[in-house]
């Protein structure tokens, strides 16, 4: 399936949201973004331990994009 450029948009603006839902376990949005994009592409959330592979390039676009709305604050 490819995803057209408004659906990444707006599936990286959505996972850009949840991640701030785990800032308050802890400030790191690398670890927060990561955690989103996990338990949206496996349906959970990753365990202490957990190797299952995520998909980079939606992980990094993420994260570019949660840099840079709290630039804009």
């Amino acid at each position: 399936m490819v995803r057209e450029p408004a659906e990444d948009l707006a599936l990286v603006k959505a996972l850009v949201e949840a991640s701030h839902a785990f800032d308050n376990s802890g400030a790191d949005p690398e670890r927060n973004c990561w955690m989103a994009v996990h338990q949206h592409v496996h349906g959970v959330l990753p365990s202490e331990y957990d190797i299952r592979e995520i998909d980079e390039g939606l992980y990094l676009a993420v994260l570019e994009a949660r840099k840079q709305s709290e630039q804009r604050v």
